[in-house]
């Protein structure tokens, strides 16, 4: 099945880079500004009148998608505003510990490391050790970092730097048995991978919706367990955050009340989000994901013959661990990555981030809804014509 008519990229560019900036096919997108034009038909009364039922209703699909109750969603522009809000809520003292791992999202490491720095408390990056061997030593040298002083885990469900599942179930099952908060950043999850947020078991998990789920720029969510909800507290003190207040209302769960209204901002994002669940419903996403994982393995497969560096993990087989599924980072030998990447746009017009961990440079190739194996034939092309001439 071809998506192209429904594609607003530029057709001159080799889209590979879904996993920065998600493409939102065209029915979406229209979905997106009509609820733009009703906003500004009459603002009034969208906002003042119609935006809590319309808020409400947008949250269902979510919540139905994630595998949650609705009053435990709230829509947020992204996953680190997510991170912030549970961050800047911890009464954090002198001497907590917040664990991450040293392949976090370069923006959420440094909310952690604002916080726990203003309150005296610790955030540890936790050591990896890549290549992968296991999901249990995965865990198990994360888990290695907790002390008597960690005051919640923090990881990536999917991570943004090296394209790798990490085993969070595992993780916020030790976590609730040690009575330890989890803080899960799924930002390359939704859309990518299935969610069901009773079977992973976090106490917190925020992710993205405009990247693989095909919504709008600026829709993402964030999931809190209702016996956090309490101290759970938005950015923004708004209407709805005290009783009687605004937009407080019986029925709807303090989490929800605090969060839903934030000022006034354009809702079509949030709002446009269920016409993404809807497309990928309508056009059998499973069928999408195997097919964009079959191009995922096929980019590392041929990448590493061509140079011989080692991946960073297993290749995933049916019914196993899912490294990764829908992106890849694909080694290379050392090379001038900023030259790569410019180059790769410049003369090939391939859109694809370099990125570095430990001193080994990779691309991380991400395919998707109107990916095809001639776009990774144009990634090969350039890679092979441009790294022999930007080894270092």
């Amino acid at each position: 099945m071809s998506f192209r008519d429904d594609l607003l990229l530029d057709p001159t560019v080799t889209f590979l880079n879904n996993g920065s900036f998600g493409a939102t096919p065209r029915p979406v997108f229209e979905d997106y500004q009509r609820w733009q034009l009703e906003l500004e038909r009459q603002p009034v009364e969208f906002l003042g009148r119609r935006s809590d039922a319309l808020m409400d209703a947008a949250r269902e699909p979510l919540a139905r998608y994630v595998g949650a109750d609705p009053g435990c969603i709230a829509y947020v522009p992204n996953a680190t505003h997510g991170v912030n809000v549970v961050a800047r809520s911890m009464d954090l003292k002198p001497g907590d510990e917040i664990l991450g791992t040293d392949l976090e999202y370069g923006a959420c490491d440094q909310t952690w490391e604002h916080i726990c720095g203003r309150a005296g408390a610790v955030y540890i990056k936790q050591h990896v050790p890549l290549p992968a061997t296991t999901p249990e030593a995965i865990a198990d040298a994360i888990w290695a970092g907790v002390t008597p002083r960690t005051r919640a885990v923090y990881l990536s469900h999917i991570t943004s730097g090296t394209a790798l599942t990490l085993p969070v179930e595992e993780i916020c099952r030790r976590a609730r048995e040690a009575g330890i908060l989890s803080v899960i950043d799924g930002a390359h999850a939704p859309g990518q991978i299935p969610l069901d947020m009773a079977a992973i078991g976090a106490d917190v998990y925020t992710g993205n919706l405009h990247k693989w789920l095909c919504a709008p720029k600026g829709s993402g969510f964030l999931f809190v367990r209702p016996e956090h909800h309490g101290w759970m507290e938005a950015n923004i003190v708004s209407w709805g955050w005290f009783e009687g207040s605004g937009s407080r209302r019986e029925g709807v769960t303090e989490f929800v009340n605090r969060t839903q209204w934030q000022g006034t901002r354009d809702l079509a994002a949030y709002l446009a989000t269920p016409a993404g669940i809807a497309y990928q419903q309508a056009n059998d996403w499973g069928a999408v994901r195997a097919r964009s994982h079959q191009l995922a393995l096929a980019a590392r497969r041929e990448i590493v013959a061509r140079w011989g560096e080692e991946p960073l993990s297993p290749e995933p087989v049916p019914g196993g661990f899912p490294w990764f599924v829908q992106m890849v980072d694909c080694p290379l030998p050392m090379v001038d990555g900023v030259a790569l990447k410019e180059r790769m746009y410049d003369e090939f017009r391939v859109e694809a981030p370099i990125t570095i961990w430990n001193g080994r440079v990779f691309i991380r190739l991400s395919f998707t809804w109107f990916n095809e194996r001639a776009d990774l034939d144009r990634a090969l092309e350039a890679l092979d014509a441009i790294v022999p001439q930007v080894l270092v």
